[in-house]
């Protein structure tokens, strides 16, 4: 590639923001030319993160000056029903990755009842590729406008669509018990809720009324062959900064042995760089994946032959978020899929 792709990141001093810089600044086909930040002018990134991979780049300037004409991309670290506000400036004069909500959901309705009412341009929801990069890798090679994954059903849906997809789990009774890094809350979250004088807090919350069913259950819903997939969630906030867990049981379809789950699994591992799945033998935890792109799968049995349990891991800032917005910019742009990721 003679000449590097001009990179524009919105909300780069947010912690996804942060990440997504520091991949791209070590992308040998990338130049950032435009860092917008809604809250933070006129300073330099390394000013407030003293990172390496901070080093000489453009000085933080007002998201709303960005000139779309000046670069090729724009990546957009920005909150739910912000970002919706840049992409109507920008639709069509440069290729776009969303990394809130905004252009997740197909269906407004569904969308407004999760997100609320505030969206400027609501008729470009189908004109946004979902970015699950190792399912919809071929809607994503050449897209212009890519919505990036929440990291909840980005750890769900990689573990979960194969096995529907293929029929070899019942979709009428899952149940998903995630954990995450409180990182995954933003920095406006209150450290109270998980911090006091004597001791660290766990808690689960918006149990079965999470904002990302609507997203979990679309994306199931268009590889199940027969039923609506009916599930149940429950999330939690643990007091570690980054790293999620989802821990998903199932009921095997009949016929169907642990043996079929775990070679299929395999045969995923084989093609999809990023997916990995663990040997018993092997730990799977929030240090085997914090700071990389994987999503790592490991399975057990339940007290039942028709039943599994399945284990998946990911970082939540990285594969869940910046990560995987990377990886389908790769993809997009016909880039060997794990530069700046390994």
């Amino acid at each position: 590639m003679k000449n590097k792709i001009k990179i524009a990141v919105l909300g780069s001093t947010g912690y996804v923001g942060m990440e997504l810089v520091k991949i791209l600044s070590n992308h040998s086909y990338v130049d950032i030319n435009f860092l917008g930040s809604e809250t933070i002018h006129g300073s330099y990134l390394n000013n407030i993160d003293n990172t390496k991979e901070f080093n000489q780049l453009p000085l933080l300037l007002p998201n709303d000056s960005f000139n779309p004409e000046d670069s090729d991309f724009v990546f957009l670290a920005l909150p739910h029903a912000v970002s919706n506000k840049y992409v109507k400036k920008y639709f069509n004069k440069i290729k776009i990755i969303d990394l809130s909500a905004d252009f997740r959901l197909d269906n407004f309705d569904v969308y407004k009842s999760n997100y609320g009412n505030e969206h400027d341009c609501k008729e470009y929801l189908k004109n946004f590729v979902y970015g699950l990069a190792e399912i919809n890798r071929d809607k994503i090679f050449s897209s212009k406008n890519i919505a990036v994954p929440g990291c909840y059903p980005t750890s769900i849906l990689l573990p979960l669509i194969p096995l529907i997809k293929n029929k070899l789990i019942d979709t009428k009774n899952i149940i998903i018990d995630s954990k995450s890094g409180y990182s995954g809350a933003g920095k406006k979250f209150d450290f109270n809720k998980i911090k006091s004088k004597n001791d660290y807090n766990f808690y689960n919350y918006n149990t079965n009324n999470h904002r990302h069913i609507a997203e979990i259950k679309q994306e199931l819903n268009k590889h199940s062959s027969k039923n609506e997939v009916m599930f149940s969630f429950n999330p939690h906030i643990l007091p570690n900064f980054r790293g999620m867990i989802s821990t998903i049981y199932c009921d095997l379809n009949n016929s169907i042995k642990k043996t079929d789950i775990i070679n299929l699994l395999k045969e995923l591992d084989k093609i999809n760089p990023f997916l990995k799945y663990i040997e018993n033998d092997e730990t799977l935890d929030f240090f085997s994946i914090q700071n990389s792109n994987y999503c790592k799968i490991k399975v057990f049995d339940h007290y039942s032959d028709d039943k599994l349990i399945i284990v998946s891991a990911i970082d939540n800032l990285i594969k869940g978020a910046a990560g995987q917005a990377v990886q389908c910019f790769n993809i997009a742009e016909n880039i060997e899929e794990t530069v700046s990721l390994l």
